[in-house]
């Protein structure tokens, strides 16, 4: 008769170490409890690192010294090349990013290759839970899918709430590995599928979550309000299994995994544990320490004039809704845009509501703009609406707030207009598929 394996072999380790000590220490630990990064590297030596370099807005990206440092560590360890990926938000390019957050320096002062996926080739792959294609970079197809089993793939998120998705770690990092405009389909309550569905597709070798602070109240935190949502937490969080470590990180900040819709599907796959039973925290006394009740809901900080019609039906928070409100709220509060104007998103608006609506009105997303956007234009004429058909077009959502907000986009840039004018010409002639916002 078989032996029935000791339930300890079941157990899954994830250590979290304090970066108060040093953060070339903290990055250290954690590799080096498991064996260390020479432990890790494959045939080819090389190493592939997805950051969080969602934008360039403070707290949302990954912070650029946790990117030096773990370089530098598998740099010491004999890695040959170390390629940072990433492939930015909408109404951004990720060759801007770089440029603004620093990761382009530290690229240049390591020897690592930025490779910025919106400049590659977009290929379809077959997602099985939803039961369609997504365009993916041909660069992950080729190094990560094609020669999965010669290169090391590290998952290097920050941790953050999200106001579409609870959590934002290394399982919801790989959706920067999808082409923007492949994003827009399903950013909605079919979202979380769409992130489990990439995770069954390819799992990263390593999580490390970047926690020197985390977000609260969202993913994109104003300036205005950050003592309100960003808080310090000096630590790193890591594992071989990116799913037992996205849910000791989302239990960290006070998530458990049935509240989180992406890790409860990532279980049923069986790919990864996700029982906190059944992970050993190492370090645990720390986690205790720090532990946070943290909410993805947004603070609602928002222009006082501005009227938001919300539909009964599909007005959903992984889509048009939260979105649109996040953008708003950054708007407002970091670049002092505007109210004065309504708001309609979802299906189910009650119609003599809309009908009252006078001056002007931005329709966010497919529902809202079939139910009412023909009529609206008609209405109040074209200068007066602005809309943003899909379910988060966030370039075409940016343009239309920031119209109705009086603020210029190139406002939003971190970098100065010429410097980001010529960025994108670079960009555009490398090939650049990103969805950005009109600017004209």
């Amino acid at each position: 008769m078989k032996k029935t394996e000791p339930i300890e072999k079941t157990i899954t380790e994830v250590i979290l170490t304090d970066t108060k000590r040093g953060l070339a220490q903290a990055v250290s630990e954690v590799f080096e409890h498991f064996g260390g990064g020479g432990k890790f590297l494959r045939s080819s030596r090389d190493v592939y690192i997805k950051i969080n370099g969602v934008g360039s807005e403070p707290y949302v990206y990954t912070d650029p010294e946790v990117l030096r440092q773990t370089i530098l560590y598998f740099r010491g360890c004999g890695a040959r090349k170390v390629f940072v990926m990433e492939n930015c938000t909408q109404a951004n390019f990720t060759r801007l990013v770089f440029q603004s957050t620093g990761y382009l320096r530290i690229c240049k002062a390591t020897g690592a290759v930025p490779v910025f996926l919106d400049e590659t080739a977009a290929v379809p792959v077959f997602l099985e839970g939803l039961e369609e294609f997504i365009d993916i970079s041909a660069f992950v197809l080729e190094r990560l899918l094609e020669q999965r089993d010669e290169n090391f793939y590290l998952s290097l998120p920050k941790l953050k709430t999200h106001s579409m998705s609870q959590v934002t770690l290394s399982i919801k990092n790989q959706f920067g590995l999808v082409h923007q405009k492949s994003r827009i389909a399903d950013h909605n309550y079919r979202l979380h599928q769409k992130f489990a569905d990439i995770y069954r597709l390819l799992r990263p070798d390593f999580a490390l979550i970047d926690g020197l602070v985390a977000t609260n109240h969202g993913h994109y935190p104003t300036t205005y309000n950050a003592g309100k949502c960003v808080v310090p937490m000096d630590i790193l969080i890591g594992g071989p299994d990116p799913l037992a470590t996205d849910v000791v990180g989302a239990a960290l900040i006070g998530f458990g995994l049935t509240e989180v819709k992406h890790l409860d599907l990532c279980r049923a796959t069986g790919i990864g544990q996700s029982d906190m039973s059944r992970i050993n925290i190492i370090n645990r006394l720390l986690f205790d320490e720090r532990k946070q009740n943290f909410t993805c809901e947004l603070l609602d900080d928002y222009p006082p004039d501005i009227e938001f019609f919300r539909g009964n039906e599909r007005c959903c928070k992984e889509g048009c809704r939260r979105n649109t409100e996040s953008i708003v709220e950054m708007i407002y509060r970091d670049h002092d845009g505007k109210g004065g104007f309504a708001i309609l998103m979802g299906k189910g608006i009650d119609k003599q509501a809309v009908d009252n609506i006078k001056g002007r009105v931005h329709i966010a997303g497919s529902c809202a703009v079939q139910d009412y956007g023909v009529a609206l234009l008609r209405r109040l004429g074209k200068r007066n609406v602005t809309m943003s058909p899909g379910c988060n077009d966030l370039a075409l959502s940016t343009a239309g707030l920031c119209k109705q907000m009086g603020i210029h986009p190139l406002r939003l840039s971190r970098v100065g207009p010429v410097r980001s004018a010529a960025l994108l010409i670079t960009a555009k002639l490398k090939g650049s598929q990103a969805n950005i916002v009109p600017l004209i």
